[in-house]
């Protein structure tokens, strides 16, 4: 029997062992994903408090209940280490690191570099090697593909590798791991043979493409769109807005078309961990081949844009009220990136509070999924805690400012309470009960 058969058979009869590296909002999911389907998993990850917490049964992600792991800790089925020595142990490997940006807006790589490098180390017969990192095609062939065969190994007969790009969306109800179509490239038919059963097990839909760079490229399309979208509404409301209108309305009066329209909104910036990169890497990798992605660049710029726009309209309203943005005291709803979560990676507020921080202005913020900002965070260092909202607190700030619609905030009290209100996200409309000027939208 050969090594294909060999975890072909392990992977059908779920005695194949999963390892995942990286415990955040991508691998997190997926460990669930696999022992759900009675597979036994070893999570992998540096941070040792989420190992910790992990291994007591608990969650540190809002969304994911402690009780789809508890369990599976106590029968012993899920481990999650800092020691990467038990990777050998594993039949499937899937790589959900990080993949950020450089201060220069190049692929920050080290993450898959040095996790791959810790897998050729380990790496044996039988194996199969996944990422799932968000990144540039031709990094599986050319970035982990050399590292994995430097030991002597061949891929596609001692091993197989093949890249399949995540596609979770933190806090969505209505799609899941489960539900979520799974694209799977393969470095060789052999490797997209063993891939894609093993997604079979935990997902109910797997697309099969012919390369790896493929599904690569896949994963940039799908949030380019996005990004490309949401910069025409990002300009198309400083334009309306000059014009007189809502920019609210007329995406909502263009929705009723039943046909050739998808409605994108408007906000205060780009967040996440794909939208605000994935644009970067391809423009990063078409520069290699001697192209520029200039339409692709013009919307990454539009988006990045946004947060400065919104401090402007910050300054300009309350210099309208007779103060000055310097020493006004200014309280930012919503840290998290989207609505409803605790994802922060990338959110704009971040860049907002810096912003008016450094125009002099007194700056506190509230978000009820949010309690304090972590410490040493990627270009940001805050350590701010989350105020409480009251009818008697809102009163004392210059300007509330909505950068994330949590749907447990009460607008219509917001607006009520506030001296003044700036709203990047259109979550007040319908409930300024009258009180024109109150509101000022950015």
């Amino acid at each position: 029997m050969n090594n294909q058969e060999k975890i072909l058979n392990k992977i059908k009869d779920k005695t194949a062992k999963i390892g995942v590296i990286g415990l955040g909002y991508v691998g997190l999911p997926l460990v669930i994903r696999y022992l759900e389907e009675g597979f036994k998993v070893c999570g992998f990850d540096v941070d040792n408090s989420k190992v910790e917490k992990l291994n007591k049964g608990e969650s540190y992600i809002e969304h994911i209940s402690p009780d789809k792991i508890k369990d599976f800790v106590k029968d012993s089925l899920f481990e999650a280490r800092t020691e990467m020595a038990g990777l050998g142990e594993q039949d499937v490997i899937i790589i959900c690191v990080p993949t950020p940006l450089n201060k220069d807006r190049t692929p920050e790589m080290r993450y898959v570099t040095e996790t791959t490098e810790t897998i050729a180390k380990y790496l044996r017969q039988g194996q199969l090697v996944s990422l799932e990192s968000t990144t540039y095609p031709g990094t599986t062939e050319e970035v982990v593909l050399p590292r994995l065969s430097a030991g002597g190994l061949k891929v596609g007969e001692d091993f197989f590798l093949v890249f399949s790009p995540e596609r979770e969306d933190p806090g969505r109800a209505d799609f899941t791991t489960k539900t979520i179509p799974k694209v799977v490239g393969g470095t060789t038919p052999n490797c997209l043979k063993v891939g894609s059963l093993a997604y079979q097990c935990v997902v109910d839909t797997v697309v099969e493409v012919s390369s790896t760079q493929v599904a690569e490229m896949t994963k940039l399309l799908e949030n380019i769109y996005r990004c490309v979208n949401i910069a025409l509404v990002n300009e198309l409301k400083v334009l309306t807005e000059k014009m007189g209108m809502d920019i609210w309305e007329v995406i909502e009066a263009s929705s009723t078309k039943p046909f050739g329209f998808n409605a994108f909104y408007p906000g205060p910036g780009l967040g996440g961990h794909c939208i605000p990169i994935d644009p970067f890497y391809l423009s990063w990798r078409a520069k290699q081949f001697g192209f520029e992605t200039k339409f692709i660049e013009l919307a990454g710029l539009v988006n990045s844009g946004m947060p400065e726009y919104v401090v402007k309209k910050i300054e300009t309203a309350l210099g309208e009220d007779n103060k000055k943005l310097n020493k006004s005291k200014v309280l930012i709803l919503g840290m998290a990136y989207k609505k409803d979560v605790d994802d922060l990676r990338e959110s704009p507020s971040l860049e907002i509070i810096e912003l008016l921080l450094a125009r002099g202005a007194d700056v506190e913020y509230n978000d009820p999924h949010i309690p304090e900002l972590p410490k040493n965070m990627r270009d940001h260092d805050l350590q701010m805690e989350s105020k409480d909202v009251s009818e008697e607190s809102l009163t004392k700030y210059d300007c509330v400012v909505i950068v994330t619609d949590h749907t447990s905030y009460d607008y219509a009290n917001i607006v009520e309470n506030s001296q003044l209100v700036v709203d990047a996200r259109g979550a007040t409309r319908g409930k300024t009960k009258g009180k024109k000027g109150r509101v000022v939208r950015a």
